[in-house]
């Protein structure tokens, strides 16, 4: 799955994407220059269309914990990270 995903790193958002998603871990992309900044632990929200969901829009906000980093040719850095715990915000429903 392909779904945007932004990292919060101190005041930082670092824009991602991710390759594989599921409620236990999650695996995705950033630019190599910013990789260095995710040591541990940190926090990150991936954005859910409704082609995903099946409803509505929503994300979802997590904390997860670096498992590894792989560096590939296109300057991107992949991560895997465990995702510890999270939480589902759904998108507002627009009043007609």
């Amino acid at each position: 799955m392909n779904a945007p995903l932004t990292v919060y790193i101190g005041d930082r958002e670092i824009p991602a994407y991710t390759r594989d998603l599921s409620n236990r871990g999650v695996y995705f992309y950033l630019d190599l220059i910013d990789s260095a900044l995710i040591d541990r632990d940190f926090e990150f929200m991936v954005d859910l269309p409704p082609e995903i969901t099946l409803s509505t829009s929503c994300s979802i906000r997590c904390r997860g914990r670096l498992v590894r980093k792989e560096n590939n040719v296109k300057n991107l850095t992949g991560i895997a990270a465990e995702i510890l715990d999270y939480s589902i915000l759904r998108e507002a429903v627009a009043n007609a």
